[in-house]
This record gives structure tokens, C-alpha cells and sequence, in this order.
């Protein structure tokens, strides 16, 4: 995780937060008013796509810009408690990309995600079913907590609406990924090579990344009784924290 706190140091790396806040927040506003799912809570996020084309295009600056952007988004209409948890959910939705792309074994494509290969897609929809459920988990708990909406009800939407995000990003990463690299705008041609993080346990961290966000959202969300799901949802959340130092 050296790479999050890192970046910090990097002129272009922090106007790259603020790029990709921006854009994720005005595009989070532009659909507030579109379709509703819960109250306050969620609706419909087509902006969702922005996190994973973000994450894999600017690694460490996607992650803060996709939690400050969403922070921003909430200001216009759904501020309130849930936003931290709200800020976390989308700080993962913009961390896990990049952190897995190339880790994921046999589902690997072992290519940059130019997206012009199957195997290229492949490795984007297990990352973004993996990435939604992490964004999921982490948001659900939190508003569980609260006593605001189920988990059971608010995983499975996020879960949904998350992931089909992620595979259509696929399309923008098509149109920008060898744009962005000719510029020199990708972030690992940007940071220090010695400020990036080796991953400790890379495989390790994907198969514990993979059970706290799909195993979480399986066993609590559809398993479990009501009564559990505080307890067994933050073991879930925990295994999601230490998956993310493995990385």
C-alpha cells in the first residue's frame, strides 16, 4: 500500500486525484436526479465506470479521487452518516483494479488491459465481480450499522450496479489506454518505481480479497439470519483490510 500514502509527494499524481474527483463527482451529480433505488442512499451509477477505467489508468491517484469524488457526489442530496462508509467503498472501488490486475492466476491475461483481446475482458469482469462485491461489503456493513438499509437488500444493488459499471469501463479503458500511456500519463511511468509497493502475498491477497467481497456478499447478504450480519459481516470486512496489506 506504499503507493497510496507515496503518491502524496508526486505533483502530477496529486492533480491526477483531483482530475479523477472532479469528473467522478460531476458525473455522480449529473445522475442524482436519475433513478432512484434507495432513498438517500443509492441510485442508479453509470459513473461507476469511472472508478475501474481510473484505477487502472492512475493506480493510487483512482483510489483517493474515487472516495473524494463520491464524498463530493453525497453533498448533493445524500450527505449524512453513511458517507464514511460511502468514502471507504469507493476508496476500495478505486484501489482494487490496479492492485490485481496480473495477479488473478489462470484468469490473468498477463497484458496490459488495452482491451483488445478476450483475455484481456476476461481478467476485467472477474476484477470488477471481485471489485463491486469489496465496494459492496464494505458500504452495506457500515450501513447496516446504522440501522439505515439492510445488507441483505443494499450488497446485492451495489454488488449488481458495481460490477456491470466495471465491464462497460472495459470500453473506455479501449479508447484511453494508449492515449494516456502516449502522453505519459499512466501512473507507474509517473511515480518513482522505488515509492510503488511490492506486493507481500499478491495470490494470497486476491483469494482473501475474493472472500471478504463475494464471500461476504454470498453468506451475509444470502445465508445468514438478520441477527448475525453485524458480527459475521466484520469478519468479512476485516479479511478485506488485510487482503489490501498483502497486496
Amino acid at each position: 500500500m506504499r503507493e497510496i500514502f507515496t503518491m502524496w509527494r508526486n505533483t502530477r499524481m496529486v492533480l491526477l486525484v483531483a482530475l479523477c474527483a472532479a469528473v467522478y463527482a460531476a458525473a455522480l451529480i449529473t445522475f442524482k436526479a436519475g433513478i432512484v433505488i434507495i432513498p438517500g442512499i443509492t441510485e442508479l451509477r453509470p459513473a461507476n465506470l469511472l472508478p475501474m477505467a481510473f484505477s487502472l489508468l492512475f493506480g493510487p491517484a483512482a483510489a483517493w479521487g474515487s472516495a473524494l469524488g463520491n464524498l463530493i457526489g453525497d453533498f448533493f442530496g445524500t450527505l449524512g452518516p453513511a458517507s464514511f462508509f460511502g468514502f471507504i467503498g469507493n476508496f476500495f472501488l478505486g484501489y482494487v483494479p490496479y492492485k490485481i490486475w496480473g495477479h488473478l492466476g489462470p484468469f490473468s491475461s498477463g497484458e496490459e488491459p488495452r482491451m483488445r483481446r478476450p483475455c484481456q475482458w476476461l481478467e476485467l469482469v472477474t476484477i470488477s465481480f471481485i471489485s463491486g462485491a469489496v465496494c459492496a461489503v464494505v458500504i452495506s456493513w457500515g450501513v447496516e450499522i446504522l440501522g439505515l438499509v439492510p445488507f441483505k437488500v443494499l450488497c446485492t444493488v451495489i454488488t449488481i450496479n458495481n460490477t456491470a459499471a466495471h465491464i462497460i469501463a472495459g470500453f473506455l479503458l479501449l479508447l484511453l489506454w494508449d492515449r494516456v500511456k502516449g502522453i505519459g500519463l499512466y501512473w507507474r511511468d509517473i511515480m518513482d518505481p522505488r515509492d510503488i509497493a511490492a506486493p507481500k502475498a499478491p495470490y494470497i491477497g486476491v483469494i482473501l480479497l475474493t472472500m471478504g467481497g463475494i464471500g461476504g456478499w454470498i453468506v451475509v447478504a444470502l445465508l445468514i439470519p438478520s441477527a448475525s450480519i453485524v458480527p459475521v459481516g466484520a469478519a468479512f470486512v476485516i479479511v478485506i483490510g488485510v487482503a489490501s496489506f498483502l497486496l
